[in-house]
Parts: C-alpha cells; structure tokens; sequence
C-alpha cells in the first residue's frame, strides 16, 4: 500500500507543480521526522525557493493548496508543517493494508521478467571457510534473496578458481606427501580439514625447503599450470580430484548457514571452450594494449585508474582476470543482469575488470558490485587453532552452544505455557545462534569494518536477532492459543483498529514492500534488517497496549488477531529475506 500511495502522492504533486508552472523534476518525496502525523512529505519547496523568491513555508503552503485529492484511493489530505508538504493516507489505505498481509507472500513484488545472477563466496578451494570471509556468503545470500523477493528471476553462482596458482601447488603437494610426512590431525572430521594439511604443508616447504626440492616443486608446479592452460585431459583430472573434495566440504559449512547455490561455475570452463584467449586476442587488438616486460596489459588512465591490468604473462598464459572477462561475457549473454558480492580487497581488480570489459564492448550497466568489509572478533573471545586462525565452523558451533545456553536459562521466565523437549531446545539454539550470527553481520553497512561481539548478538532484550526472532514466536503463540480457543481472523472490520499502537503497526507493515524495492535496488539488505528492529519496537508497543485474546469485544478480538496474524507474516518474511530462521516458539 506504501508504494501505491507514494504513487499518487508522486502524481498529485506533479500535477500542482505543472499548474504552478514549476518544475517537476525533482519532487523531494520522503518519510517525514518522527514527530510529523504524516506518511510521506515533500520538501520540494525548498529547491523552489530562489526560482520563486518566495520564502519556503510560504511555497509549501501554496503548493498544498494547489494539491487535489480527487480520485486517489489512499491519499487523504495535505497540509503543511513549515516548509514541508505533508500527505495523509485514507481508512482505506489501513484496511488494504490488513488484508494485503494476510497473505503468506506479503512483501514480494511482482515479477520483473528480468534475470539476475548473483554471483557471491567464491572463495578458493583451498581449505575451511575462514570467518573473516564470512561475510560474503552471509551478504551474497541475502543480496539474492532480496532481489528475489523484488520479483527478478535469480540464481546464485559460486565462481570456483580451479586453474590457478594456488591448486597447482595444492595439487602437487597432494600428490607428493604422505599421511606421515604431514604434521598434524585434521581439526575436524570433514574432508577439507583433511586435504588442508597437504596445501599448508607444500606452502611450508616452498618457503622453508632446501633449494634443490624447491627448484623441483616449482618445475611441477609450472607443469600443472601450463597443462591447464594447454586443456589437458589428464592435468586438469588430477586438479580437479583436489578440488571437488575440497568444495565438497565447503558446501557443508556453507549449507549450515545456508547459502546454497545453483551453480557452481568453473574457471576452466572458459579456459577449454577457447573464450579467454578469443578474450585476450581481443584486447591485444584494442588500442589500450601494451607489451611491457614482455607481458600484455591494458592503459585503464582513461578510467581513472592508475594500475595497468595484465592479461597475459609473458609466457602467453592467461590470469585469473583473463578469464574472469570471459565469465562475465558469458553471463551477460546469458542473464539480463550480474552482481557480484566482493570483499574490499577486490575493489581495484573489479574497476579494472569493469574497464577492460567496457573496452571489449560490452554494455557494463548490466554489472553491479556489492562492495564489503570483514568480520573480525574481538581478541580472546574464541580460542584458534595454532596457524588456522578461526574457522567459520567454529564460529556457528559456538553461536549454537550459547544459544543453547540462552534458551535454557530462559525456560522457567517463559510465558507460553508449551512444552519444549530436548529436540525443541536444539531446534531453537540452531535457529538462534545461527540466526544471530547471520544477523548481526548482515545488518551491519557492508561497506564499514565490524567486530563481532556474542553479547550483543544473542542479546534477547536488544535489537538483535533473538529479539526479532521473539516477535514472530510471540505471532505463533497468540494464534495458537486463539485457535485451541476456537477464535479466527474472519469477518474483520479494520475500522476497529483505531489506536495509536495499532495504526502504527499497521503503517510499519504498509512499508514492508517498498522497503524490499529500495534494498533490492541499492543491494543493501541490512535496510531490511533495520526494518525488522523497526517492527519489532512497532509490534512490541501494540502487544503491551492492546489485548488480544481478552479484548473488550469479539469484534475488536478478532480485528486484532487479524493484525497478530498480518505481523506473523511481515516479521517471516523479513527474516527469510536476511536468511534468519522464525522460530514458532522460544
């Protein structure tokens, strides 16, 4: 309803301005200060001052009164407050709004029919998920799911790096060590944990080994890599045998997030289909080529950046970059739209990636960066294992433990009178514990450093996500115990809801699908995050000031069940969105 009504407040203001004979260019629509009674304002008479030389309040009240309400569905009345053009919504705005949300979908915009991929982790397949990288999964998984509820046909990809560097040596370590020759136990019982020491133990002896064995290493090493590039058969199976155990424990740490993927998308692919050498030919022609140090790169001055991009070494094989301009052709061929979640180390490479693929000719406004910071912890908060650092399983391990701690120490406080077994308790801490890691970094700005701290994330009384959480188990709690009383949200008459808890709930709610719009736009889904704390205080106040179940009147019982029941979904598919589990109860 928000949106429609910001619709036809667009539109009335437009038509006053053209009467005026003023520009409409810039209508400055937005929500109003806290303290304003309105749903959106304008501040447009501001941006008309020195044009009309007229003092903006006296603008603003010329423009409202030009203003007519005449046939809009939602938009009530105008009125001013200083220099600002209020709007206010009808009753029916409110009662469109109940009935909107109780829908199990509420939220999800209708489809675009336009394709997106997202493209988000990709981390090298080289070992465990480290924390610090945390975030790109956590982000990238809620980037897509947002852009799916914006009504675009999406699919995630992982862009695996298989052919460069770093599997070459991981491969030949595999292939020349021993279970003895290593110098430790796998941390865990998974398989990357397995494979990992063979990758740490050839990176000890490139840097520490004798001279000789080193010389030797690097011969293999360079072997594997021109196999690769050459696509041969045999090279790339024995790569290929290190990389899919190892991606193949990835995906498990990974799923219990989740983040789950459609497609795991291979670097090689492009290399043994010919497209990054048509790729490199291409950009030798270009007239920003140069052969420097006998190696070929791009003049990206144009573009403001001073950092040449090499696209072939001076042995003809190509780089990681090469064939990454490959990938992205082939997605834009494929898809209307990529976005890519990186860290911001990877801020430089993606300009020139974006520049060398403007010079190849393709339309670049179908790429979009989500640019991110990383997770630190703080010191001594969770014990490392000697040279690993911390590991993203860990992380959840111990989110789950402390959650589970939590919703123990709760049980005798708790108000529902449900039984919770020992399986309802280890449901709820995964639910939880999980839910606060992913939380906590999703709602944070991506582009600003965090700290993650236990405190705050599994805080039940602060705006965290076990404080959300709670909003949606407290929903199931009121219906439940409205059903066995044999009480339903049917035959509502939403005029009832008159209150001021209610009717902001109410307009808390009517926001939910323009706040979905914007975040899927600017790929930023901690908006939405800030959007389930907004509720939560929103829904809160209404529970503490209006009774359902013991209301004064079945009329008014049965409006504000229909309200319970309209919030159970906002809050559901606001959490779904962030990629955080609704518990039914805690």
């Amino acid at each position: 309803m928000f949106r429609a009504f910001r619709n036809e407040v667009e539109a009335a203001l437009a038509d006053a301005l053209s009467a005026m004979d003023l520009p409409t260019d810039d209508l400055g629509v937005e929500e109003p200060p806290e303290d304003v009674p309105a749903t959106l304002a304008s501040n447009v008479a501001f941006r008309l001052a020195s044009e009309v030389g007229a003092p903006p309040p006296k603008i603003a009240a010329d423009i409202a009164a030009e203003i007519s309400v005449e046939g809009y569905d939602y938009l009530d009345h105008v009125d001013t407050g200083g220099p600002y053009v209020n709007f206010h919504t009808t009753e029916q705005y409110l009662a469109d709004t109940l009935a909107a949300a109780g829908d199990d979908e509420y939220g999800r915009l209708p489809d675009k029919d336009e394709s997106v991929v997202v493209e988000h982790t990709s981390a090298n397949p080289t070992g465990p998920v480290h924390v610090g990288r945390a975030r790109n999964p956590i982000l990238g998984d809620a980037v897509a799911n947002v852009i799916d509820f914006a009504g675009y046909d999406v699919e995630r990809h992982y862009y695996v790096n298989d052919a460069g560097r770093q599997m070459a040596v991981f491969t030949w370590a595999y292939e020349t060590f021993d279970e003895a020759d290593l110098d430790s136990e796998p941390e865990r019982d998974r398989i990357e944990y397995d494979l990992v020491r063979y990758y740490r133990k050839g990176n000890r002896v490139l840097e520490e080994g004798d001279p000789e064995e080193v010389e030797a290493a690097e011969a293999e090493i360079s072997e594997i890599l021109q196999g690769i590039e050459e696509g041969d058969e045999e090279t790339y199976a024995r790569v290929e045998t290190v990389v899919d155990q190892v991606l193949s424990g990835m995906k498990e740490c990974l799923g219990r997030l989740p983040a789950e993927f459609d497609e795991f998308v291979k670097e090689t692919r492009f290399m043994f289909d010919g497209s990054t050498q048509e790729v490199a030919s291409r950009l030798k022609d270009s007239e920003y080529a140069v052969l420097e140090e006998e190696a070929w790169q791009l003049e990206l001055e144009d573009w403001d950046i001073e950092k040449k991009l090499v696209f072939l070494r001076s042995d003809g094989t190509s780089l990681y970059t090469t064939r990454d301009l490959a990938h992205h052709e082939w997605k834009f061929e494929n898809f209307d739209r990529a976005v890519t979640v990186l860290g911001e180390d990877h801020k430089l490479q993606a300009e020139q990636l974006k520049a060398a693929l403007e010079i190849l000719g393709n339309d670049v406004g179908q790429l979009d960066h989500a640019i991110y910071s990383y997770v630190n912890l703080p010191e001594g908060k969770m014990s490392t294992r000697a040279g690993t650092g911390v590991d993203l399983d860990d992380l959840l391990d111990e989110a789950v433990d402390r959650a589970r701690d939590e919703v123990e120490s709760r049980l005798d406080s708790r108000i529902r009178d449900d039984e919770l077994d020992e399986d309802d308790i280890e449901r709820i801490a995964h639910q939880v514990g999980i839910g606060a890691v992913r939380y906590d970094i999703v709602s944070k700005q991506p582009t600003k450093a965090i700290t993650f701290e236990w405190d705050q994330a599994l805080d039940f009384e602060a705006q965290s996500a076990p404080y959300v959480q709670y909003v949606h188990a407290r929903c199931c709690g009121i219906l439940d115990e409205a059903s066995q009383a044999g009480v339903e949200p049917t035959d509502v008459d939403p005029a009832v809801l008159s209150t001021e808890a209610e009717e902001d709930l109410l307009r808390t709610i009517a926001r939910f699908p323009a706040v979905v719009e914007t975040a899927a736009e600017d790929l930023e889904p901690h908006t939405v995050a800030t959007y389930t704390r907004e509720f939560a205080e929103a829904f809160n106040t209404f529970y503490r000031e209006c009774s359902v179940l013991n209301a004064d009147d079945e009329e008014t019982q049965r409006a504000r069940l229909a309200l319970v029941d309209a919030s159970r979904h906002t809050i559901a598919n606001a959490l779904s969105i962030l990629g955080v589990e609704a518990p039914d109860s805690m």
